[in-house]
């Protein structure tokens, strides 16, 4: 089984903030003490950050759910509850985070070390001590944490390289990433030799380097599933110069330019952008009898698809098994890579509101009215529903300040006019009062 994995859906859960506590001071000396019940202290946050030691998302196979630990309660004599450090998540560099449910883009993490807040922790609740006015010196009022930030996340990796190899399986793409680079894929004489990307580092002459991703080979209908395109196209997406290999020796029996063209139309159908990317064909395997026969008949058709008034490109002749006319080749990549911005892969809409995410945007409906089965009401909303679990029941004040906000909110009119009357049953989570007109 191969241990490159590069797309995984999580779980991450932030801490809950610590209650606030109901205390007041008991000193022997000290009559009229008032309240001492201290805050509770904030709950961790889920960090991602890049860790460049990494290389693939297995560690998520397996492990899919991330939980921060909440934040610890307000204690008597007025002390705050401690906060709960951060967990922090390392992925690889280039990873994608998008939440799952709408699609929309969070993070593009592909700076070192770069970080970004997936799920906030929630805020500690207020003690009573927060809660003394001059009207009521006493109160027996405390909040519960705020919750926090609960989501499914996916993760999509896509290599960071300057250069990627592009073409039908068996043209050559691993051959030439091994005698340009120092890396060693794995080279054989049978189609999908290469089931995952490989990276290497190319040295052009003294100065300029560059990335190169050798990718596995695409097919006819990979940007649809065939073959392991489908898996490996969107690698693609991070590269700014794309070098086209073709097979001129046509051992395998197809024709260079319909691998051409199909290739190409396989990058189009996956994205559009894809074929913005500067290409260079570079004719492989011209060692091989019959390959420079093939090269013209390549040329010859090519040059008949070229719209009008536009030049024949430059074709590369190279043989990665005798590392022939391969310093042409790279000397004319790094001179395209250093003229080439980088593609954006998102657009800014794509990109998920940080603000709307982490609430500081008002609701425009803070809840919402239905009815159960057996005829009793029920109230939802994500205002509503905080507001529910930061209430502490177990003190009669808190639960009349409860009904207070209800009330602030619209809950009793709406419910009226909905017909709710006298006794019937109203449920917010698992919790059910009754209803008093």
């Amino acid at each position: 089984m191969s241990l490159f994995l590069d797309t995984a859906t999580i779980q991450v859960k932030a801490g809950k903030g610590g209650d606030g506590a109901v205390a007041f001071r008991r000193e022997k000396y000290v009559p009229d003490g008032g309240p001492a019940g201290g805050d509770g202290g904030k709950g961790g946050s889920v960090i991602f950050k890049v860790d460049e030691g990494m290389s693939t998302l297995m560690d998520f196979r397996y492990n899919r759910i991330f939980r921060a630990k909440p934040g610890e309660k307000g204690m008597n004599k007025s002390m705050h509850g401690r906060g709960s450090e951060d967990l922090i998540v390392h992925v690889p560099q280039g990873t994608t985070v998008k939440d799952n449910e709408t699609g929309q883009v969070i993070a593009d993490l592909v700076e070192k070390d770069q970080e970004v807040v997936v799920a906030k922790g929630g805020r500690g609740g207020r003690g009573n001590i927060k809660f003394a006015t001059s009207r009521n010196p006493a109160p027996e009022v405390a909040e519960n944490g705020e919750p926090g930030e609960e989501r499914i996340l996916l993760l999509e990796l896509r290599v960071l390289a300057d250069v990627g190899l592009v073409g039908f399986p068996s043209v050559g793409k691993s051959t030439l990433l091994s005698v340009v680079s120092n890396a060693r894929p794995k080279i054989g004489a049978y189609h999908f030799t290469t089931i995952t990307p490989n990276i290497g580092m190319v040295q052009v002459g003294y100065g300029d380097s560059f990335v190169m991703a050798d990718m596995p080979g695409l097919i006819e209908g990979a940007h649809s599933g065939a073959g392991l395109g489908i898996q490996f196209l969107r690698h693609i997406e991070r590269t700014r110069v794309l070098l086209h290999i073709l097979d001129m020796s046509g051992m395998e029996g197809r024709e260079p330019y319909d691998d051409y063209k199909t290739i190409n139309e396989e990058l189009e159908s996956y994205n559009l952008r894809l074929l913005e990317r500067p290409q260079l064909i570079v004719a492989n395997k011209m060692d091989m009898p019959d390959s420079a026969e093939n090269l013209a008949e390549f040329k010859k058709q090519l040059q008949a698809d070229l719209p009008a008034g536009e030049e024949m490109p430059k074709i590369f002749e190279v043989s990665a098994l005798t590392k022939t006319g391969l310093s042409g080749l790279l000397a004319a990549t790094s001179e395209i890579l250093a003229e080439t911005p980088e593609f954006p892969l998102y657009d800014e809409e794509k990109f998920l509101n940080t603000e709307a995410y982490y609430g500081f945007e008002e609701e425009e409906v803070p809840f919402t009215i239905s009815r159960d089965d057996d005829a009793g009401w029920r109230l939802s909303g994500d205002r509503l529903e905080k507001l529910f679990k930061m209430t502490n029941f177990d003190h009669d004040e808190s639960v009349m300040k409860f009904a207070r906000q209800l009330r602030a909110m619209g809950v009793d009119e709406a419910l009226r006019s909905q017909g709710a009357k006298d006794g019937d049953y109203v449920r917010i989570n698992k919790f059910e009062f009754e209803f008093v007109d």
